[in-house]
């Protein structure tokens, strides 16, 4: 079994370590000491027992930092043996800064036990020594003793508070600053959505017309249909430019407030439902809301309409396709019908896309949005029912 290896000293303890050694031996060398040898505590007198406690409190330096509970325990029986020679002040300097560090670089439990530790053994040498005594200069011996324990376990403990405080203060602008980016790719994120949105809605109902249009004047053999479907798909395509420029604009000019005139009203779902008509479906609006709505209920309501007339015109069979918009108990209601089932396959390729942006802008609102086959009299239709709350703050 291999022997634990002790801990590496770090290299500014080394540097405090040989610069209280070298002090002391200058001390030593000059053959200055705290206290006489014909005191009755100096067991060891003479200059060479100095040198012991000296060494020994100096290797304690080295492990200040990486063994701080062994180091001050270590150095405290170093003084112990200091007090019974002439004594070094190197001795005692050295035996406060490794006070200092155990209280700074050791266990919060060291940290929190150590002062308070030190300040009752202060306590104790004054009353003892003033008992013993009975002079006031008894008290000196617990003033030293509060100098050389308790004032720099105190220090260290004020500096470790600091140093947690500014630790703590680190981190929380660490996580502040995760949260704002997080927060910032969300908003990129939904902002991205909401492009994605806007695009489809506006560009699918006229590609869509465009690619039936020209798959008619492509396979049938007729001037009079080919002029017809070539001036469908002149208009789609003019109309579908104006609206990828209006998108544009309002990417452009996000920061200068052009975005609400930009955007579709419930004004525009005639001429709308016109170009549906143009586009060769039979469609009947039933509008029956009155005054004007928030501008985030009309948009989302236009766009429903629009997807839900594209949906129709590349999925319907033949046969009438019915809008109708009531407003009623603080929503507005839309419905759009279409017949259903009679198509083998669609007359333009579809994403799935468009029931997700539908339900995504109902959501949006607080509101609600179901799409599916229904039985009515007249067959099977396929109906977009939407619930848009029109008093902000109304729950779903």
């Amino acid at each position: 079994m291999a022997a634990p290896r002790l801990p590496r000293p770090h290299r500014f303890d080394v540097c405090v370590a040989l610069a209280g050694l070298l002090g002391g031996l200058l001390l030593w060398g000059m053959g200055l000491a705290t206290r006489p040898k014909d005191e009755p505590i100096v067991f060891f007198p003479g200059p060479w027992p100095l040198l012991v406690p000296l060494a020994l409190i100096a290797g304690c330096e080295l492990m200040r930092r990486a063994a701080p509970r062994t180091a001050l325990l270590t150095a405290t029986a170093a003084l112990t043996l200091d007090t019974m020679t002439q004594g070094s002040l190197a001795t005692l300097v050295m035996y406060t800064d490794v006070m200092y560090a155990a209280v700074l670089y050791g266990t919060p439990a060291s940290a929190r036990r150590i002062p308070w530790i030190t300040g009752l053994v202060s306590v104790i040498a004054t009353v003892a020594s003033y008992a013993a005594w009975r002079v006031p200069e008894a008290l000196l011996i617990g003033a030293g003793v509060a100098i050389v324990s308790f004032a720099p376990a105190s220090t260290g403990l004020i500096v470790r508070n600091h140093r947690d405080a500014a630790e703590a203060a680190r981190l929380r602008a660490e996580q502040t600053a995760l949260l704002a980016e997080m927060d910032r790719v969300q908003a990129v994120g939904a902002e991205r959505a909401r492009m994605a949105r806007e695009l489809h809605d506006m560009v699918a109902n006229h590609l869509s017309a465009i690619a039936i249009h020209s798959t008619a004047a492509l396979s049938l053999d007729d001037p009079d249909t080919t002029r017809q479907a070539l001036g469908v798909i002149r208009e789609n395509s003019v109309e579908g430019l104006a609206e990828m420029r209006r998108l544009i604009g309002i990417l452009r000019d996000a920061g200068a407030g052009t975005e609400p005139s930009a955007a579709p009203t419930l004004d525009g779902l005639a001429a709308l439902v016109d170009t549906a008509r143009a586009n060769g479906l039979d469609v009947t609006l039933r509008a029956g809301h009155e005054g004007s709505l928030p501008a985030p209920v009309e948009l989302a309501a236009y766009r429903i309409v629009q997807e839900s007339l594209t949906n129709a015109l590349k999925h319907a069979g033949p046969g009438p396709v019915t809008v109708t918009l009531a407003q009623r108990d603080g929503s507005l209601g839309i419905t759009v019908t279409s017949p259903y089932g009679e198509r083998d396959a669609p007359r333009a390729p579809g994403s799935g896309a468009g029931l997700v942006g539908m339900r995504e802008r109902a959501t949006l609102l607080h509101g609600t949005l179901e799409a599916g086959p229904e039985d009515t009299a007249d067959g099977t239709v396929w109906a977009v029912r939407a619930t848009l709350p029109t008093v902000e703050g109304d729950p779903a």
